[in-house]
């Protein structure tokens, strides 16, 4: 059985979000487990390229990877190399193959999608959230439904699907009557247990939003709630995004005189990330879709309780293991959480003792691998049958 990894996108380029390294971390513990892998991605990141030799495998972290050039620079990342390559290997591979394909919208995808299909090889897609009836009305709404209804709609009837979550489940199963959805969380890069500190004495209630600045993510909830507090509180937004959006939350910020409570700290790299994370009292993700929210699981690999929106992925084990709150999202609905919270800081250092060990426990890389390989070993038998 040999895997390739397809995606649009690989490590280093975190322009793109956690997706992008779920699927580079996937790929090392496929590896490590002795499980024969290929990623073929392009040189994306963001506007820019990233500098590994095109068409060539570069070996990143024991992983074999094929980075090739893009003609276009846009969210349609059209790669005739890529495409000519996956063509060539499925031709010349003598042992059973399985494409698992990261995302959807995309040239990269779809046609590598219809290339597995027309040559008969299993495809597993992962959509990360690019097939929620949030991502079908939003960005092109119209360009999506005609392709859907031309070419789509027929790709997908034909693949296994990987969900990152059961809300993602629910989600595909609105849409699609799939053959195989399952359900199989993210690997996630989580540092060593670090010893916990407590905010016994500061009266200041301090609110961490991080993550990629995009509408999605719907930060102007957050600042519309924290508009009427009466306590004290301090929120450090932590991410990048686009120039125009980041200014049109500035502008709120600067509309209702919040300056002295928001600090904007940019992207932070995953060596300070998790510093950041610890340093604050509470985690806010009011998205307004989420498939998964790896930052959810970082935060609370340090101590940190979260507060996220009901679309979050994560937000049935939250509620399941007191590990936070949950809300729905509107900003009236978020307010009355902050409240309660703030009027409960026992449960944040309840949650700060007793979070780290819960989700290194659920989320162990050694047992999600069993559950990735047994996705692929059941398809591998749904496909090549003996």
């Amino acid at each position: 059985m040999k895997i390739i990894q397809i995606s649009a996108s690989y490590k280093p380029a975190v322009v793109y979000g956690g997706p992008t390294m779920s699927v580079s971390k996937l790929s090392e513990e496929l590896w490590k487990n002795s499980i024969q892998i290929e990623v073929f991605t392009t040189l994306a990141n963001g506007k820019t390229e990233l500098s590994f030799p095109a068409g060539q495998i570069t070996w990143m972290d024991e992983v074999p990877v094929h980075f090739f050039k893009r003609l276009t620079k846009d969210h349609s990342h059209f790669s005739p190399a890529l495409l000519k390559h996956l063509f060539k290997t499925i031709n010349q591979s003598k042992e059973p193959i399985i494409i698992h394909i990261h995302a959807w919208w995309n040239l990269v995808s779809m046609l590598a999608c219809l290339i597995a299909q027309l040559k008969k090889v299993p495809v597993i897609l992962s959509p990360r959230g690019t097939l929620s009836s949030y991502s079908f009305n939003n960005n092109h709404p119209v360009f999506k439904k005609w392709i859907h209804l031309l070419a789509g709609k027929k790709l997908l009837s034909k693949c296994f699907f990987h969900a990152t979550s059961e809300q993602e489940k629910s989600d595909l199963l609105q849409l699609f009557s799939p053959k195989l959805v399952q359900v199989v969380p993210n690997f996630i890069r989580l540092p060593a247990i670090s010893k916990q500190t407590f905010n016994h004495q500061s009266p200041v209630l301090k609110l961490l939003f991080l993550s990629r600045i995009e509408a999605i993510k719907r930060l102007e909830v957050l600042l519309e709630a924290l508009d009427s507090v009466n306590f004290p509180y301090q929120l450090t937004i932590a991410g990048n995004g686009e120039a125009a959006y980041i200014r049109s939350l500035e502008k709120i910020v600067a509309k209702r005189s919040m300056q002295p409570f928001v600090k904007w700290i940019g992207f932070q790299h995953h060596d300070v990330k998790f510093d950041v994370l610890q340093a604050h009292d509470l985690l806010v993700l009011p998205s307004h879709n989420e498939n998964f929210g790896n930052v959810v699981i970082e935060s609370l690999s340090v101590g940190t309780a979260v507060l996220i929106s009901n679309q979050v992925g994560l937000a049935d084990y939250i509620q399941a293991n007191n590990l936070g709150w949950t809300f729905d999202n509107q900003p009236e609905k978020l307010r009355e959480a902050l409240f309660k919270i703030n009027n409960h800081r026992h449960r944040l250092d309840q949650i700060r003792l007793n979070a780290p060990k819960k989700v290194r426990e659920d989320f162990a890389d050694g047992q999600l691998v069993k559950q990735y390989i047994g996705l692929y070993r059941e398809v591998l038998e749904k496909s090549y049958p003996r």
